[in-house]
């Protein structure tokens, strides 16, 4: 479907469209359309989806970790932890956008609306800022609803893989969808006898370097900075 060039506003006709893809009819399309509308072409930012986006990341996370808990009952709080980040991620928003065809109704600037596919974080952002307008325009549990149809497949495939989680796999994946890049990781210190070395580490996607890690080999090593650069690309401290 070709991109529809910028506009101010997404015509009635438009809105249903996507009302459809959603499976839901917003009662104030006016929450819709600001879910929509993206920094790139709104007048000011209030006028764009950011405080939607920020709004539906929290309740996308509160409504997984719910989910979660009581899915499963006798994992421990690290596993519960580990397939969370996956399900929240922006790799996993922007797939999930993609799957929706959300991307064909964005509104956005011109540098931005050329058919090319549009950059993963933006494709993340559209799927969190709708999840805050859902939850402004219909409540909690129809949001829960919505979030749970499109990630109730995924939800078992990555409770099953995340037993031993393959971070520079992760990061793989988030730096080829976000930045079009292939991490690159460097030792940058070693300690120890021959027989009992430790590795310091660091994983470095474009020009930009994230926090180092040490591990008992270069391989583990590599894990844990990779786990670190996932943490910071999410926002979060480092673990």
């Amino acid at each position: 479907m070709p991109r529809r060039p910028p506009v101010i506003e997404l015509t009635s006709d438009v809105l249903a469209e996507c009302e459809s893809v959603l499976e839901y009819e917003f009662r104030s399309r006016d929450l819709l359309q600001l879910a929509l509308t993206h920094a790139s072409i709104a007048r000011t930012r209030s006028e764009s989806n950011e405080r939607l986006e920020f709004l539906g990341d929290a309740i996308l996370g509160s409504v997984i970790c719910e989910e979660l808990f009581h899915r499963y009952p006798d994992s421990p709080e690290g596993e519960l932890t580990r397939i969370k980040s996956v399900l929240v991620s922006r790799a996993t928003c922007a797939k999930v956008t993609h799957e929706l065809k959300l991307d064909d109704f964005l509104l956005l600037g011109k540098g931005l609306s050329n058919g090319v596919r549009i950059p993963g974080s933006i494709a993340a952002a559209a799927f969190e800022s709708v999840i805050g307008a859902m939850y402004l325009d219909g409540g909690r549990d129809i949001t829960r609803n919505f979030i749970l149809r499109c990630l109730d497949d995924l939800i078992p495939r990555v409770a099953e893989s995340t037993a031993g989680v393959n971070y520079k796999s992760l990061l793989q994946q988030h730096a080829q969808q976000m930045h079009g890049e292939t991490p690159v990781y460097q030792v940058l210190d070693e300690k120890g006898p021959d027989h009992s070395k430790c590795f310091q580490v660091s994983a470095a996607i474009g020009q930009r370097s994230y926090a180092a890690a040490w591990g008992p080999s270069k391989k583990e090593a590599e894990q844990l900075a990779a786990k670190n650069a996932l943490a910071q690309l999410e926002g979060k401290a480092r673990p």
